[in-house]
């Protein structure tokens, strides 16, 4: 698992959340492990491999510990990407995390949280620890057993130490 850096996330940018009755914001998340998934409803791999994959995760761990979170994050065919568009898609796959909409970049078709995390498409994993440090950072799909791997890695990490080598 990446940890060479460790930075602190950066913000969400969101236009809009599903599945959660406010906003959340990453500061609010400190002390769980956070699995972002960064997707888009026509990319093949999303649909295929990575949306069931993050829905397994969102089943296996204990949400006190471990919050899941989807991004939808448009950078092509925006006409037909619509939010309502995604609320249909949200409840065909029966989407139960919460997912927010990436606000559009302001000078292109980049949003700003896909911007601000530098991801290189979708579908991106991207795991950040109990003190909100970017742990992991994955562009495409990963075996289910190495991402349970790198979760429980993370959840094992004792809670909210001072030790900065955590």
């Amino acid at each position: 698992m990446e940890n060479a850096a460790a930075s602190l996330a950066p913000d969400w940018h969101v236009a809009q959340w599903f599945n959660s009755s406010s906003p959340l914001a990453i500061e609010n998340l400190r002390g769980k492990v956070v699995a972002l998934h960064a997707f888009q409803m026509l990319c093949p791999g999303c649909v295929t491999t990575s949306i069931p994959q993050v829905q397994r995760i969102a089943r296996a761990f204990n949400p006190a510990q471990l919050a899941v979170i989807g991004i939808h994050t448009v950078f092509e065919h925006h006409d037909v990407m619509t939010p309502q568009a995604l609320a249909v898609f949200i409840r065909e796959f029966q989407l139960t995390f919460p997912i927010g909409v990436d606000l559009p970049g302001p000078a292109g078709p980049i949003p700003q949280t896909m911007s601000a995390y530098a991801m290189q498409g979708t579908p991106t994993l991207i795991l950040i620890d109990r003190r909100g440090r970017l742990r992991k950072h994955a562009f495409g799909t990963e075996d289910d057993m190495r991402v349970g791997a790198d979760i429980a890695i993370l959840l094992a990490e004792r809670e909210l130490s001072n030790d900065p080598s955590l």
